[in-house]
């Protein structure tokens, strides 16, 4: 039975997409809900202001992941697509290329050549993609992919605050807002953390620290002008 390894940087297309999606989806839907309730208005109009950023930020990350993933995808192809050329028009300076990249990585030159040419014979194009530009199909661009899962966890974490504004006392509104962000961010930095093998502390710190200071920022923001138009 053949045994397939696992790695953490399988996972790391979907996870970045993911991982950004949900953190903006809480950070900046959750701040904006603290700046709209911080200049006194009603529930009514917090929750507006905060079902309008789900749906205006889960369409701008997809429309914004679509078109940085698919310039990587773009530009993936268009190596490829020199490389296949290269291949044809000069086979023997590309095996010579692959020989190089082996012994550079400790082979005899002897077995570089020989590994070389036998993974010539057998996919020339993917050795090079693999082996020269550092291309493979676990870390491929894959720009629809990474738009629905920038949209869908930005909409999962947008949901977070505004729910939380539902069943919020008025008077608590903010307290409440900011509590049950801050836990989420918590818990998104220490899993995604988990998942890509970093130290969970470090990846729940990072997203807490930058969601507090975007709520203490659009609190203030909501305050003032609050103050100044009533």
């Amino acid at each position: 039975m053949r045994h397939r390894e696992r790695h953490r940087s399988d996972r790391i297309g979907w996870l970045r997409a993911a991982v950004l999606g949900a953190n903006d989806g809480i950070v900046s839907t959750a701040s904006l809900v603290v700046g709209v309730a911080a200049a006194e208005t009603g529930r009514e109009a917090v929750l507006v202001a905060g079902i309008a950023g789900l749906v205006a930020g889960a369409l701008s990350m997809a429309a914004g992941e679509y078109v940085s993933v698919s310039s990587q995808a773009d530009t993936e192809e268009a190596d490829l697509n020199r490389e296949r050329q290269e291949l044809i028009d000069n086979p023997e300076a590309e095996e010579d290329e692959l020989t190089a990249i082996y012994i550079g990585r400790g082979l005899t030159p002897e077995l570089a050549r020989s590994v070389a040419q036998q993974l010539g014979e057998h996919d020339a194009l993917k050795a090079h993609a693999r082996d020269e530009l550092g291309l493979t199909d676990e870390l491929a661009a894959r720009p629809l992919q990474a738009a629905l899962a920038s949209a869908a966890t930005f909409a999962v974490g947008a949901a977070v605050p505004i729910l939380a504004v539902m069943l919020a006392p008025a008077s608590g509104l903010v307290a409440v807002v900011a509590g049950v962000t801050l836990a989420c961010l918590i818990a998104l930095g220490a899993m995604a953390a988990r998942v890509g093998g970093a130290p969970m502390l470090v990846g729940a710190a990072r997203v807490t620290i930058w969601g507090v200071l975007a709520m203490v920022a659009t609190a203030l923001v909501g305050r003032l002008f609050g103050t100044v138009v009533g």
